[in-house]
């Protein structure tokens, strides 16, 4: 289709009289694959009821442009009305980097949120809408660089995370219209899936905004953490992310196997696509290296994380408490943890202790004179040898206070390197233990662990890559006993997250509870288990003033929980002040 063949059909339409935006979108898709044969202009409207631009314009299956269309005549291609395209047009400006609004025959041009022209290639007369053949090469030449658009390289590490916060943003705006769109037309599909598993299991008032705030953040930093561990900067894919995330964390590779397979919701995949560009146009380890010199902090992956989630939304931030643990605290508790075990529980090595205990151990007793003896007649105790310093943060967050274990202990193998990796692999990794319930935070958490051990220089004495070492941080409620399985592929994933955060709750012999709980006074976390173990604060009680259905009480009822059961221990939290004020 030539430039005149494409003005003339849409004169004919618009002549009509009932021509609406809808009525020439063929038109417009027929003129680009014409101009530039290579592309694929895909207009669906499923997509767009999800939030997604009118156009997306792939080669070779990666998103290089969008173009959102107005009907003809529109007045306000510039955005600048509050009443009619600002809040799109500027959620567009702040999510996608090659972009284009029009009319149909005034296409304004936009990179990286900033306006760079505008051309017109016919105007709307008396007549109908007549040609301006003036323009006509300039617009050829602007729709093929258009198309051949190439990503600033990103060198700044708010650069960065302004970018990947627009995309999540975006990705959760996206999520949360396909699922009420599901829920409203009473349709399934694996986003649908994915939420209710996770609602069942874990956050059981989730609403659909939610879900979709932690699911596009961990997406985001799934991919960021698998750009981190990208050997092949010149390509980046969903199905090298995939490959890339790192196999000490089962959870996270199952997600992102759905995420680059061929199950992906369509209403997703564009703009899930459209972030692997993001991290295709930058090194990810130099702008996290620059990021820590510049800030002066210990962590910048943590502090790179708070970046992010104000740019992406400063409200939830807050909601969520996830506010940078001062590293001065987390070193004093790690500390002081260890000095008690040196000085009251008489372990010379504090933290990193590595002698054994034992525990009982339910297991199945089988008939001994079944065939192949495997018939279970009932259950029978065995003793099992486990480390006796375990330490468990159930509030792990980002893994702050885990990273400071792992720091205090590698300081005592100084002049001692060529045996840390064995000690890391059977004496540390089987010791520390952590519960988070806010899926980015937990992505966080593993990330932060993988790449500290890898900074110390551990590495995995376990051969293949197929067999390393799980982390065992785990995504579950700390304060619910184990969810039994419910079937589903999403509900199995998250079961067995749960159900191996069991064996810790139910049998692990923890000695050292450690970390920095939420406080929440209006609090969700009602389950009968909790609850039941609350009882034993409030006996005989007549103190009014303090709310024991806290938290942060909860957490410390919980915490002595595994203190009680393993017969000794430390127990150190940071805690509400009123605490100290109901003492």
């Amino acid at each position: 289709m030539t430039i005149e063949n494409y003005i003339d059909n849409i004169n004919q339409r618009y002549k009509l009289g009932n021509a609406t935006e809808h009525t020439f979108r063929g038109d417009l898709q027929q003129l680009i694959e014409s101009l530039v044969p290579e592309i694929r202009a895909t207009n669906e409207p499923k997509r767009q009821s999800c939030g997604a631009p009118d156009y997306i314009l792939t080669k070779k299956d990666i998103p290089v442009g969008f173009i959102e269309a107005k009907d003809i005549g529109d007045k306000d291609l510039e955005g600048k009305k509050k009443s009619v395209n600002k809040e799109q047009f500027d959620r567009y400006k702040a999510s996608l980097d090659n972009l284009i609004f029009t009319d149909y025959i005034d296409f304004h041009l936009y990179n990286d949120g900033e306006f760079v022209t505008k051309i017109a290639i016919a105007e709307i007369t008396e007549k109908g809408i007549v040609a301006k053949p003036e323009n006509f090469k300039i617009f050829k030449n602007l729709i093929k660089d258009f198309c051949t658009h190439i990503g600033q390289n990103i060198k700044s590490p708010k650069k960065l995370a302004e970018m990947m916060a627009g995309k999540a943003r975006l990705l959760s705006d996206v999520i949360e219209k396909a699922l009420t769109s599901d829920e409203t037309h009473n349709e399934d599909s694996t986003l649908k899936e994915q939420m209710l598993a996770f609602k069942d299991i874990l956050i059981h008032d989730i609403t659909p905004k939610g879900f979709a705030d932690v699911y596009a953040q961990t997406i985001a930093y799934g991919m960021f953490a698998a750009r981190l561990h990208d050997p092949t900067l010149d390509t980046f894919s969903r199905q090298e992310a995939a490959e890339l995330i790192p196999k000490s964390n089962p959870f996270l590779r199952k997600l992102f196997g759905y995420i680059a397979g061929p199950d992906i919701d369509d209403r997703i995949k564009w703009i899930v696509d459209n972030l692997t560009e993001i991290f295709l146009a930058c090194n990810v380890e130099e702008i996290l290296k620059n990021y820590g010199k510049t800030t002066k902090m210990e962590d910048p992956i943590i502090h790179f994380y708070e970046t992010f989630l104000s740019e992406y939304d400063p409200k939830l931030r807050k909601a969520r408490g996830v506010w940078y643990t001062p590293a001065p605290v987390v070193n004093f508790i790690v500390r002081a943890v260890d000095d008690i075990l040196k000085t009251e529980f008489d372990l010379p090595q504090g933290l990193a202790d590595k002698s054994m205990t034992t525990f009982d151990k339910t297991v199945p007793k089988f008939d001994e004179r079944s065939k192949n003896k495997s018939k279970i007649i009932g259950e029978k105790i065995i003793k099992q040898p486990i480390h006796k310093v375990q330490v468990l943060d159930p509030a792990t967050g980002t893994g702050t206070f885990l990273a400071e274990v792992i720091k205090h202990v590698h300081q005592k193998f100084k002049g001692q390197e060529g045996i840390w990796s064995s000690y890391v692999e059977n004496h540390l990794l089987p010791r520390l233990n952590g519960f988070e319930l806010l899926m980015a935070s937990y992505a966080m958490a593993h990330l932060q662990l993988d790449l500290l051990l890898k900074e110390t220089g551990y590495t995995s004495l376990r051969g293949t890559k197929q067999s390393v070492q799980r982390l065992r941080v785990y995504l579950t409620n700390s304060l619910e006993e184990y969810h039994p399985d419910t079937g589903t592929f999403w509900a199995s994933a998250l079961a067995n997250e749960a159900n191996e955060a069991n064996h810790i709750k139910r049998d692990t012999p923890v000695m050292c509870v450690i970390g920095n709980p939420p406080y929440a006074v209006s609090s969700t976390n009602k389950g009968d288990w909790i609850q039941n173990l609350l009882t034993d604060y409030k006996k005989n009680l007549n103190e009014r003033k303090i709310n024991l259905d806290d938290d942060y009480i909860k957490f410390i009822r919980y915490g002595q929980h595994f203190i009680d059961k393993n017969g000794e221990g430390i127990l150190a939290y940071i805690s509400n002040n009123s605490f100290i004020d109901g003492i």
